[in-house]
């Protein structure tokens, strides 16, 4: 009868699937409960994906780059509705100071493009250069700082003076923080590490250029608006 055929071939199918005996129901690659812990660490000693560090920073530049923006708007505000706005005089040490960080930019290019060739020592020493001159934009800016101060110009004086200090300040903590990584990639050792070299410097290059480029902005805001 048919229901008597479809009975035999109804329980051949479940214990098909059963696996005969339940071993369908280990994962792939088959084993014991430590084969499973095996195949567990291997997956976690996958090298991270170059894709979520770019994805990292751009999310900060972005962030960074929105705090300024509102900044700015507030100073082209007040610069053209305030009636007690009072321009500052700006040192010229700027100059000097952002064609350093230009500078820098420039020579950091250039260590990428030694470290690209295999040469590593002659990357490490463009890259040290490159830190220095991070440090030296820095001390740059608090030498403008000093020279307003002898000016008699604070950070309360006016409007302006406010963003001018806020502006280089921020600037100059973030700026900090590049030189930071600067410093990590020149110190760290990318042999045990699951980031290389060359991707830890290009990274750390996306950064260091959007604060040069951020700074040119800023400069040219402050100097627009005296």
């Amino acid at each position: 009868m048919p229901g008597a055929t479809a009975t035999p071939d109804i329980e051949a199918i479940i214990e098909e699937s059963r696996g005969g005996g339940g071993g369908g129901g280990r994962p792939p690659g088959g084993g014991d409960g430590g084969d499973d812990g095996d195949y567990g660490k291997g997956w976690q000693r996958e090298p991270p994906s170059p894709r979520r560090f770019s994805t990292g920073i751009a999310i900060g530049m972005v962030s960074i780059l929105m705090f300024f923006m509102a900044l700015a708007s507030a100073f082209l505000l007040l610069h053209h509705s305030s009636r007690v706005w009072v321009s500052v005089h700006l040192p010229p040490i700027l100059w000097a100071n952002t064609a350093v960080l230009l500078g820098s930019s420039f020579v950091l290019e250039r260590s990428r493009l030694r470290l690209s060739s295999g040469d590593a020592r002659g990357f490490r020493r463009l890259w040290l250069v490159t830190t220095v001159m991070g440090f030296l934009f820095v001390a740059g800016q608090l030498v403008a700082w000093r020279q307003l101060v002898a000016e008699g110009v604070y950070i309360a004086s006016n409007q302006a003076s406010s963003f001018f200090y806020i502006f280089t300040g921020a600037h100059g903590v973030h700026l900090l923080g590049g030189v930071a990584a600067l410093l990590f990639v020149l110190l760290r050792n990318f042999e045990k590490s699951q980031v290389s070299m060359s991707l830890a410097a290009e990274i750390t290059s996306y950064y260091w250029h959007f604060m040069d480029g951020l700074w040119i902005f800023l400069f040219a805001l402050l100097y627009l608006g005296k």
